[in-house]
């Protein structure tokens, strides 16, 4: 359109300088020489006149030309339908409420992922590397998650977890800010690459803060001090066994342990008790009272956990 309006007045400006045409003339002379019609000229022209008009209408073919090619590019090369994709998918993350974030799809990315999946957890994956895998997944934005509009556009307002996995402690700790003051009730589990950077990533507002190497190494010493201790707690906190799992729990009412009776009454037990002070308490005795606060850590199987979570 734009290329269209500097013709029309290229055309108009040039009958009136060129063959001093009124205004009138001139524009309907750039009227139909652009349309094509072949209406005859209102005032004969003269020889630079009529290189000038055959100049008009070389130029009009080729820009006709250069706007059918990208128009047919953009039906048939699948720019459209990525598009159409893209805008589609923007409107159902847009609905989306209580989701997790998952910013940087490297390794960690996409084992955290995973998990998400297997338990059916909506997330949204954001990557800006565009050869990464994150297509495959119902929802995803090729982007630098340290920009405001992109956490924006992956629905920040609704989540309820946002988990920072990029290898660079600098763009992390930025992303942690930016996530919470656009929503300062998201919880935020961010990936750490030196011990200095934990403390200042929690200043900033992480909830939690993971270094998967201090991990790795921590997880290979205590398979030599406690094997058989590690291999159980990994094959509960990973899903591995489908008949029993570990899950957390919120209480609607305050109320004795030993009122519940968890485990005869449906099987559950109930491993620890995390307070509203971030404190643990492992193994509660059956005088503990449960606070509205508390979260509570019980390991059964999915049947099992069901009940207790009714009866709390």
């Amino acid at each position: 359109m734009f290329l269209f309006f500097v013709l029309m007045f290229t055309g108009t400006a040039g009958y009136m300088l060129l063959e001093q045409y009124s205004l009138l003339n001139a524009l309907y002379m750039t009227v139909i020489t652009l349309a094509s019609v072949g209406y005859a000229e209102t005032i004969p022209l003269s020889d630079v006149g009529k290189v000038f008009t055959m100049l008009l209408i070389l130029t009009n073919l080729a820009i006709l030309t250069y706007v059918i090619t990208k128009v047919s590019r953009f039906l048939f090369d699948g720019e459209f339908h990525k598009l159409y994709k893209h805008l589609s998918m923007q409107k159902k993350i847009d609905l989306l409420k209580d989701h997790v974030i998952v910013c940087g799809c490297g390794q960690n990315g996409l084992e955290a992922i995973k998990e998400l999946k297997k338990t059916h957890i909506p997330f949204v994956a954001i990557d800006k590397n565009e050869k990464s895998t994150i297509e495959e997944f119902d929802y995803h934005i090729f982007d630098d998650a340290t920009k405001d509009e992109v956490l924006i556009k992956a629905g920040i307002m609704h989540a309820k977890h946002i988990l920072i996995t990029t290898p660079n402690d600098a763009d992390n700790m930025f992303v942690v800010l930016v996530a919470k003051e656009l929503n300062p009730d998201i919880i935020v589990i961010c990936r750490a690459m030196k011990d200095t950077s934990v403390k200042k990533l929690k200043t900033a507002g992480a909830t939690n803060v993971i270094m998967p190497d201090k991990l790795g190494g921590v997880h290979m010493a205590n398979l030599v001090l406690l094997p058989d201790v590690k291999e159980f707690i990994d094959v509960m906190s990973t899903y591995q066994n489908n008949g029993c799992a570990i899950s957390e729990l919120t209480p609607l009412r305050s109320q004795n342990l030993q009122a519940i009776n968890s485990w005869h009454v449906c099987g559950a037990t109930i491993l620890g008790i995390k307070q509203k002070s971030g404190e643990y308490i492992i193994n509660p005795a059956p005088d503990y009272s449960i606070q509205l606060s508390d979260r509570i850590i019980a390991i059964g199987s999915k049947t099992q956990l069901e009940d207790l979570k009714k009866i709390i």
